[in-house]
């Protein structure tokens, strides 16, 4: 019964998990800039990586090979933030506008003050 239970879990958390790395894939293909584009690749495809992870966690347990698994989940929250932290300022930095009327945090103080 409790393999049952085991297998079920490790299913339905790869199926989550390839559901948000597909939502991922999507929006990096369909949103219009890079600021839209790495939010969509940041956040979904890091609870689809997560998910999976988790999953080799569930099927092989804490003694063997599902340490890693818990470690890779720690990476993963740990360089995906900071990536796409640095892809947006380093966007910002280069010149490449955002969509409509949205600025970056601070800009507008900077704008006014050059004006007078």
């Amino acid at each position: 019964m409790v393999g049952v239970i085991r297998t079920a879990l490790v299913v339905a958390l790869i199926a989550v998990g390839c559901f948000f790395l597909a939502v991922g894939t999507i929006g990096l293909l369909r949103l219009p800039n890079v600021y839209n584009r790495m939010h969509a690749t940041s956040k979904p495809t890091t609870l689809g990586t997560a998910s999976i992870f988790l999953a080799g966690f569930v099927y092989f347990g804490p003694g063997t090979a599902g340490m890693p698994s818990l470690i890779g989940i720690v990476f993963l929250f740990l360089t995906v933030p900071t990536g796409a932290h640095m892809i947006s300022r380093s966007a910002e930095r280069t010149g490449v506008p955002f969509l409509g009327g949205v600025t970056w945090p601070g800009k507008e103080e900077e704008e006014e003050l050059r004006e007078r």
